[in-house]
């Protein structure tokens, strides 16, 4: 058989592998552990120690092209939400984050068949304007927001009775892809009417938040990219999508590491061979 053909069957070998490498974990999860970091931590805090019936606010700042690393997030700090008997608002400061909220919901409620539209959780629909739009909740929540995605008026949803303002909320839960986001809500919500502010962004985008909760302290902790969202699944002790999506990422570094030492040292052989 000639170099040629054995370098083929080689590199075949080696595609075989990794797939059925990132394949089987999909299919069922391994549900490795990984270390929590503090900024994960503290947002899990927040919505730990957040008393039982207090109404939140979850805006979905984002669009589909971030899915993959926030939405894996945005269900499970849902799923804490619900399990500690919390009151959701779910809204969104981009157009398209109204529909990332209601798949966040039906993904959830499989777990939380009793919680019910309008007394648990609402979704009050894209708010345009952005900053302006959370300025004027400082003043009247029902201003900004007159009716739910299916036009029930505010004052007829059971759930928002006596949330008047923005003051009246526990604390903003932002899962953010840019601009408006995480910083509109930190610079009004959070320094303006004192309420508490959370999130999620991308890996990418997460260290431009990290002063606002290092050395500002305007920030109660921040999911950076999957791995922050599989680490929030350990915490509430749920196997969701990240945790399914890490398991196969890290089978497929661990091999690749193992395929570049593999190569190595056939490389080092073959020299040394050459050589005698």
């Amino acid at each position: 058989m000639s170099a040629n053909s054995n370098s083929q069957t080689e590199r075949w070998i080696i595609f075989v592998v990794l797939f059925v490498a990132v394949a089987l974990p999909l299919v069922f999860p391994l549900g490795l552990k990984t270390e929590v970091s503090d900024y994960t931590k503290m947002a899990w805090d927040l919505i730990e120690t957040t008393p039982d019936s207090s109404v939140v606010i979850f805006s979905f700042d984002c669009d589909p092209s971030t899915m993959t690393e926030l939405q894996p997030m945005a269900e499970s700090m849902l799923y804490h939400a619900f399990s500690r008997n919390q009151k959701v608002i779910a809204m969104a400061l981009w157009p398209q984050g109204v529909q990332m909220a209601d798949m966040a919901f039906n993904t959830v409620k499989t777990s939380f068949p009793d919680k019910q539209y309008g007394i648990d959780y609402v979704n009050l629909g894209y708010k345009v304007s952005g900053i302006v739009a959370i300025q004027a909740m400082g003043q009247s929540m029902e201003e900004v927001n007159p009716t739910d995605i299916a036009g029930t008026k505010y004052s007829e949803i059971p759930m928002l009775k006596g949330i008047v303002t923005i003051k009246d909320i526990a604390y903003v839960n932002s899962l953010s892809s840019g601009v408006p986001g995480i910083k509109e809500w930190i610079m009004i919500a959070r320094d303006t009417y004192k309420t508490p502010v959370t999130g999620g962004t991308t890996a990418v985008s997460a260290p431009g938040f990290f002063p606002y909760i290092n050395s500002q302290k305007q920030l109660s902790g921040l999911l950076g990219g999957l791995k922050a969202a599989s680490e929030y699944e350990m915490l509430i002790g749920r196997i969701g999508s990240a945790t399914v999506k890490m398991d196969a990422q890290s089978t497929a570094h661990v091999l690749i590491l193992l395929f570049i030492a593999i190569g190595n040292v056939k490389a080092y052989r073959a020299k040394k061979g050459s050589k005698k």
